[in-house]
């Protein structure tokens, strides 16, 4: 005891972590490592001797510092979330390194030269707490610092940490830096944040992974309805999922400080949905339900649990309010079924495959508004293989059908936004886009697609800033989604950037390579642009120059000459 005694002091703990590690080290393991060697050695480590500390060990995505001023540490976090942001701003989204920091003031053991005890695990917490680069610290800490130095703080109450006996209360320094991609990150002093994790499949069918899937995109969505919730983008929270990662480390990743997760089991006409709610930041449950019922009372469970997620979170007469102007989208499970299906497929770039499907869920119901909307989406995929005028037309009387319906639907205006730019009528266009964007401001995919409008209506600066603001708002971007801000670069005739935004798809579809052998051959590069195009006539034998025009409906003929100068130099056919 007199020995442990002695090893016993107080010190300034600060623990920092790399958000969204896994997902780096899956795409890039070297170049993670390499970049964060680098950062360590010409950042963190003058840092840390430079204010009085020691890195006592590096622990995989992380680092624990030791100080012996809480002074000193709160400066030495701050000056490192600036630097770590500085430099992000030389490298693309994906690469950036965006660090948590915790900080607590309290008795530690050392043991050699490592340390341990309850200062070191409060001091872990507060870094689980803290947003993507910003700092949060302890009330001791804070206490410390009052009338000491520059830094402000914002009082996040008392929080309930994981395996610590007594609430700790929390501050959160404000930093400028305090950022998630690029934008200002979610805390639970402003907004709750949300990320609706896929449901599991307990059918013990895969082939009904669509349906489990299918209810997750839906809960998202209507949970996207509510302005004082931010959800994570379904398509980033089902890359996390599908990784493999633990729910709390995933919305650690997505910035949110609530996760929802659950399971969907279906036997004959009876479907059983188990959901959560937990608590990010200490692994709490905060709401729990199970629902037992017959197919066609899925909607009434959908609607249960987001009234509950959001009742939790927000307040009872919100929810309420804006669950009543909710339409119920069908009557029909089997029209319902077929909707989930086809949907699954078209999330898959299978468009052609999903139109059957679709109209099967139109056919049963005729008054499913989503039905119509999301078969004109998959007509429009289909056009750009078939280029037949009939398809368009199809496409067209769909997406009008699906307005009739509801005209209060983001996906419904979403999907007239779309056709309005294949039938050129580009002002048209813009208000269904604006009005998508409006009712469901989350869904970086309407935003992805508002991008393309402008392309095509010729504003093509307006293009990149708004596919740059979708990309900042997932940290697992579609691939189509680089596809888009390539060809917006290639018609600003800044080729280079072309090709490091290709750089981002592991794995390209023909019109990115297309695109690719295009800059290549505007920057002299003749036999990666050779190489290019022969891997887009591997994917589509096809394709021809007349094929392009008649596919990209430009308001202006030459913003495709970029693109048609460059493959025919490569050797495209007209």
């Amino acid at each position: 005891m007199a020995d442990e005694c002695a090893k016993r002091r107080l010190a300034a703990i600060a623990v920092a972590d790399v958000v969204g590690y896994s997902r780096m080290m899956e795409a890039d393991e070297a170049g993670t490592l390499a970049a964060l060697k680098e950062r360590r050695k010409a950042i963190l480590e003058p840092i840390v001797r430079d204010r009085g500390g020691r890195i006592v060990k590096l622990m995989g995505d992380g680092v624990l510092m030791e100080f012996t001023s809480a002074v000193n540490a709160v400066e030495a976090a701050v000056e490192l979330q600036a630097k770590m942001a500085e430099a992000n701003q030389s490298v693309t989204e994906h690469r950036r390194i965006l660090l948590r920091i915790g900080i607590n003031l309290g008795d530690v053991i050392g043991e050699g030269s490592d340390i341990y005890g309850d200062g070191v695990n409060v001091a872990a917490r507060l870094e689980a707490l803290a947003e993507p680069g910003g700092v949060c610290v302890s009330a001791k800490v804070h206490e410390e610092l009052r009338g000491k130095g520059n830094a402000a703080f914002e009082d996040m109450g008392e929080v309930a940490l994981k395996n610590i006996v007594r609430p700790v209360r929390v501050y959160r320094v404000e930093t400028s830096t305090g950022r998630v991609g690029g934008r200002a990150a979610t805390t639970s002093a402003a907004r709750p944040s949300i990320a609706v994790l896929p449901f599991d499949n307990l059918s013990g069918d895969p082939s009904q992974q669509y349906l489990s899937d299918g209810i997750t995109e839906d809960i998202t969505t209507e949970l996207s309805r509510f302005r004082n919730l931010t959800v994570a983008a379904r398509h980033a929270s089902f890359h996390l999922a599908r990784m493999g990662i633990n729910p709390m480390q995933a919305a650690r990743d997505l910035g949110a400080n609530y996760v929802i997760e659950g399971s969907v089991r279906k036997a004959g006409e009876r479907i059983r949905i188990t959901a959560q709610l937990i608590d990010a930041r200490t692994g709490n449950h905060v709401w729990a339900e199970r629902y037992d019922r017959e197919c066609h009372d899925i909607f009434a469970v959908q609607d249960e649990v987001v009234a509950a997620i959001v009742t939790t979170l927000e307040g009872r007469m919100v929810a309420a309010a804006a669950l009543q102007v909710r339409r119920r989208p069908t009557s029909s499970w089997t029209a319902y079924d077929f909707f989930l299906q086809g949907r699954e497929l078209a999330d898959a770039n299978m468009e052609k495959e999903a139109v059957p499907l679709f109209s099967r869920a139109t056919a049963i119901d005729p008054d499913f508004a989503h039905a119509h909307a999301w078969l004109a989406i998959a007509l429009l995929g289909r056009y750009w293989f078939d280029t037949d005028p009939r398809t368009l037309h199809e496409a067209s009387l769909a997406a009008q059908r699906a307005m009739e319906l509801d005209s209060n639907d983001p996906t419904v205006h979403h999907a007239n936004g779309m056709v309005m730019v294949w039938l050129r009528e580009y002002e048209r266009a813009g208000v269904h886009f604006d009005r998508a964007v409006a009712l469901n401001p989350a869904d970086a995919q309407i935003r992805a697609d508002r991008a393309n409008w402008l392309r095509y209506a010729g504003r093509p600066e307006e293009a990149l800033a708004s596919i740059d603001d979708a990309l900042k708002r997932t940290p697992f971007p579609p691939h189509w989604f680089w596809v888009i801000r390539a060809k917006i670069l290639l018609e600003l005739r800044r080729y280079g950037e072309v090709v490091a935004a290709l750089d981002n798809m592991p794995k390209k579809d023909h019109p990115a390579w297309l695109t690719l052998a295009a800059a290549h051959d505007h920057l002299g590069h003749a036999a990666l642009a050779a190489h290019a195009l022969a891997k887009a006539r591997e994917l589509r034998p096809s394709i021809s120059s007349r094929e392009l025009i008649a596919v990209n409906p430009y308001a202006h003929r030459d913003a495709l000459k970029p693109l048609l100068d460059g493959l025919r130099n490569a050797g495209l056919p007209e």
